[in-house]
């Protein structure tokens, strides 16, 4: 299968579902040869920059939803609870991305779906961060409708993020509350505004290899600007506290498997990348297919600090993606 891999850095046509298999089964041995493969495709499809984004969130905890990894729902017995961010507290949060060098500003919210006391505010908060920062604004707030997908058009929001988080298969043990179908929707929606469109998932919840590969080509389908690729960092009180880290080489082998299946666009370092790569795993990693990274913090969880990651990327002579280029 390696000619086959060789040949997406020819074509800029991703691999098909037994591709990837095959990389996400490939032994330690052919891992290298895999991971070198996906960073030339990287380079030739997508160029040598790196995206730097930071995330914040509105609103926190007490979420409705049942997500099994997710510690901000108000059904499990986590220690996070609901808070409100005020609107200077988020400007602030954004000059302090801007400062890293990111280019990208995602504003977060622990929900089904916005209701207007969120929307309200979400707009208070675009229009004081326009004022104060010049950075690209993006959201991440549940499933839409419409109706709110085009309010988050008319804002400005270049950016939407909301996950599939796994195979179409397996999401039903993972979130009995909604389906995997109507965050399809949400994400045609909003292609449809134009609007970019971020989605990506979790690996490591239990999920199995054949169903990483379903996930990859059903994200080939989808066709997003961006791939988040969130590894499980269990959470106390969550459903899947006690599920395993996801072995550092399968996630590796997952990064070579993604970047094959998705030649052109933006895959992002997200959660987990930390405890179960580490420091030489995310080198490994961003010379392996990724092109993006969340900077400091996540949403309940510690991040690398954003130094040590412009560090490396300066390291491996990997520009960061200036905020022009993204306009």
């Amino acid at each position: 299968m390696l000619d086959a891999a060789k040949a997406v850095l020819d074509t800029g046509v991703g691999l098909d579902r037994d591709g990837v298999l095959a990389v996400l089964t490939c032994s330690d041995e052919e891992l290298p040869e895999y991971l070198a493969i996906a960073h030339d495709v990287r380079m030739r499809w997508c160029g040598p920059e790196v995206e730097v984004e930071g995330i914040v969130s509105l609103k926190t905890g007490g979420c409705p939803e049942d997500c099994h990894f997710c510690s901000q729902s108000g059904l499990f017995a986590s220690p996070v609870r609901a808070v409100w961010l005020d609107i200077p507290s988020l400007v602030e949060a954004a000059r302090q991305t801007a400062a890293t060098g990111a280019t990208e500003f995602c504003i977060v919210a622990a929900v089904r779906g916005p209701d207007e006391r969120l929307m309200a505010q979400l707009a208070d908060g675009v229009a004081a961060i326009r004022e104060a920062v010049d950075i690209n604004i993006a959201a991440s707030l549940g499933m839409l409708t419409q109706a709110q997908v085009d309010r988050l058009a008319e804002l400005g929001i270049h950016r939407y993020n909301h996950n599939l988080e796994t195979a179409r298969s397996y999401f039903p043990q993972v979130v009995s509350t909604h389906s995997w179908e109507e965050r399809w929707d949400t994400l045609r929606m909003v292609r449809a505004a134009g609007m970019e469109v971020c989605c990506g998932g979790i690996l490591g919840l239990g999920e199995t290899v054949e169903q990483r590969a379903e996930f990859a080509v059903q994200l080939q389908e989808l066709d997003p600007h961006e791939v988040p690729l969130n590894f499980l960092n269990p959470r106390p009180g969550t459903p899947l506290a006690e599920q395993p880290v996801l072995d550092p080489k399968d996630a590796l082998r997952a990064v070579a498997a993604f970047r094959l299946a998705l030649p052109r666009t933006l895959l992002r370092y997200a959660g987990g990348r930390e405890i179960t790569l580490g420091d030489l795993g995310t080198r490994d990693g961003l010379l392996g297919g990724v092109n993006a990274v969340i900077v400091g913090n996540y949403l309940t969880t510690l991040g690398r600090s954003p130094a040590e990651d412009l560090a490396l990327l300066d390291e491996l002579s990997m520009p960061v993606k200036a905020l022009s280029a993204t306009l």
